[in-house]
């Protein structure tokens, strides 16, 4: 055996264990950093509107009998809606919000519902799985997809405008 592997075994060699003090500092760090604070409430916000959609979608394709793309269509926009005041007010709070802000909203979500759509057809009408499963697996796609645009476009924080003083 190597010399130089032995002594980096041996315990006087190793760091010294870190203390349970230091491990919960770092971690009350690591969770008190904004951007971690942002992702679990917009984590939060998602799970519910998850549950809404799919509480809808199956809602109308199991008791009522809607078609459904119909019924992917009408739980998607609830939780559109549902995330949209959600995250306003609460993830995104930070964002001072203009005219845009619903119609960037509207336009992510759109194209997240005609992906959802998509998506749902594909696997149902083209591969033949489950319904339930399809909107399951198109819905945790949108999700990923529209929580990345919606950060970096819907609520995007804009720096502050600094007006010079030109007075002299």
């Amino acid at each position: 055996m190597n010399l130089s592997f032995i002594l980096s075994v041996m315990p006087f060699n190793r760091a010294p264990p870190e203390g349970r003090a230091t491990r919960l500092a770092r971690l009350s760090r690591t969770l008190s950093n904004p951007l971690v604070i942002q992702f679990v409430k917009f984590g939060t916000v998602g799970i519910s509107n998850t549950l809404l959609t799919f509480l809808v979608y199956t809602l109308l394709l199991k008791v009522f009998g809607v078609w459904y793309l119909a019924a992917s269509a009408i739980g998607f926009l609830v939780g559109a809606v549902n995330g949209f005041l959600i995250n306003r007010r609460w993830t995104f709070k930070e964002h001072v919000g203009d005219a845009l802000t619903p119609v960037r909203w509207g336009i992510v979500q759109g194209c997240g519902l005609g992906l959802n759509v998509g998506i749902l057809y594909l696997l149902v009408d083209g591969a033949r799985l489950d319904k339930l499963l399809s909107q399951a697996f198109a819905t945790a796609v949108v999700t990923v997809l529209t929580f990345l645009v919606n950060r970096a476009w819907t609520f995007r924080v804009h720096a502050p405008v600094v007006v010079a003083d030109h007075d002299g």
